[in-house]
């Protein structure tokens, strides 16, 4: 009778461990954005602001379907095509919104690639590092927004020059940040994989590069913000539709709530998508202890 009742119980819901880790985080950052939005509010109820010039946030995201329908920049740049010709509001929404994050992962996939590649080529060879190091110093204190014209002149309009624009914002600096990564790999670390007998390749496969993936990965994560800006830049000068089209017509229309009903969308996006990278982060560097914190309270 007794395991008869006990398996007559009821189950208890069990929340996964990750949401269980992830909620006081998220619970912060709700409390966090809660706090920023309130004080907006209240300078709003104050007569501090002007609500035509800087609307409050339950002004400019209290309207979905209004904001939305101007995100169907994809078919209003095309002559004849008027503003309600399309997708729907929702689904010009998501279309914009993925066609401009597709430009930002494929950028930074292609400069990351590119940037290691070239980095560990610099030091593994010496030819490579005489020829291409100097260049590579040289043109990254250029400004991406420089290369637009190129974009523009070599790849004309699409997708492509707003790709070009993001690998160029990263490539030059990631391939210094792996040089300098390479540089201040432990060399008792190298001495002992000599001892072992490993080859120079070896060394640089199983030592060297995954010493340096921890710096490398954090230089990503603060790059891909980099990335977002000029992506929207891109997309703001026509080269592709997109958020950067958007911000471009609410400045156009003199639309405020347009302009922070976007800012807020990439503000959420560069969110998830810091999120994304600091998962994968440590997902891959499974091996690195987490730090965050360790001198708070010192």
């Amino acid at each position: 009778m007794a395991g008869a009742n006990a398996s007559q119980r009821p189950r208890r819901f069990v929340l996964p461990e990750a949401v269980i880790r992830a909620a006081p985080r998220i619970c912060w950052a709700l409390t966090s954005v809660g706090l920023f939005a309130g004080i907006w509010e209240l300078l709003w109820l104050c007569g501090v602001t002007d609500p035509k010039l800087l609307p409050p946030p339950h002004i400019f995201l209290g309207n979905f379907p209004e904001q939305a329908k101007f995100f169907n920049t994809a078919q209003r740049w095309q002559i004849g095509v008027g503003l309600n010709t399309g997708p729907s509001a929702g689904m010009a929404l998501v279309i914009t919104v993925l066609a401009s994050a597709a430009r930002v992962f494929a950028g930074l996939l292609i400069a990351s690639a590119l940037s290691i590649s070239i980095g560990v080529a610099v030091r593994y060879f010496l030819v490579v590092e005489k020829l291409a190091l100097p260049t590579i110093t040289l043109l990254s204190p250029v400004s991406p927004i420089a290369w637009l014209p190129v974009a523009i002149f070599v790849f004309g309009i699409g997708n492509a020059p707003a790709i070009f624009m993001v690998v160029v914002a990263l490539f030059f600096h990631m391939v210094l940040a792996t040089v300098s990564q390479i540089d201040g790999v432990n060399r008792n670390l190298i001495n002992v994989a000599r001892t072992m007998g490993a080859s120079k390749w070896q060394i640089y496969s199983r030592v060297i590069v995954p010493a340096i993936l921890p710096g490398l990965l954090m230089v990503l994560r603060l790059n891909m913000f980099g990335a977002w800006m000029v992506v929207l830049v891109a997309e703001s000068t026509g080269v592709g539709y997109g958020l950067g089209q958007v911000i471009m017509l609410a400045r156009n229309t003199f639309n405020p709530s347009l302009v922070f009903f976007t800012i807020a969308l990439i503000g959420l996006l560069g969110f998830c998508s810091d999120s994304l990278m600091r998962l994968l982060q440590r997902k891959i560097l499974y091996w690195v202890p987490e730090t965050t914190g360790v001198l708070r309270g010192l």
